[in-house]
């Protein structure tokens, strides 16, 4: 079976500050930095697979629907088998850490920026999902 790539973009704050009340804490900063930043994201998962809850799908902009793959993620599906359904393919995982405390025992690269962001938060990135993925599972995917 094809390799399956599973990476992450995302971005965090000055102290790993990842969400504020299900939103993103820096949502509708257009200072240059904020704005590259959205900009990057989705050039970089042009062409490729986004997995990810409801809330995170759904706010992805009408744009960015048809140059590449959205998949609706549930709690009750099996990582292994979404994954396999995307032999072959780059995905990229979102939704945040409830998403990332299944899914970083596949993710191969962590592609993460630093914003100037140093607010509050309720939601923190985890170092631990760094290493969850240190060597290769099933279906190429690694765990």
């Amino acid at each position: 079976m094809q390799q399956t790539v599973v990476r992450v973009i995302c971005a965090i704050g000055q102290s790993g500050q990842l969400g504020l009340n299900g939103e993103l804490p820096w949502e509708g900063n257009r200072d240059p930095e904020y704005v590259a930043d959205v900009a990057r994201f989705f050039d970089i998962t042009r062409g490729h697979v986004l997995i990810a809850g409801p809330k995170t799908i759904g706010a992805v902009p009408e744009f960015a629907r048809t140059d590449r793959t959205l998949f609706v993620l549930r709690s009750h599906m099996d990582p292994e088998e979404t994954l396999k359904q995307f032999a072959g393919r780059v995905v990229f995982i979102g939704g945040g850490p409830p998403v990332w405390d299944v899914y970083a025992r596949f993710v191969s690269h962590w592609d993460i920026t630093r914003l100037p962001y140093d607010g509050p938060a309720d939601r923190w990135f985890n170092p631990k999902w760094l290493t969850a993925g240190s060597h290769p599972g099933p279906h190429g995917a690694t765990t």
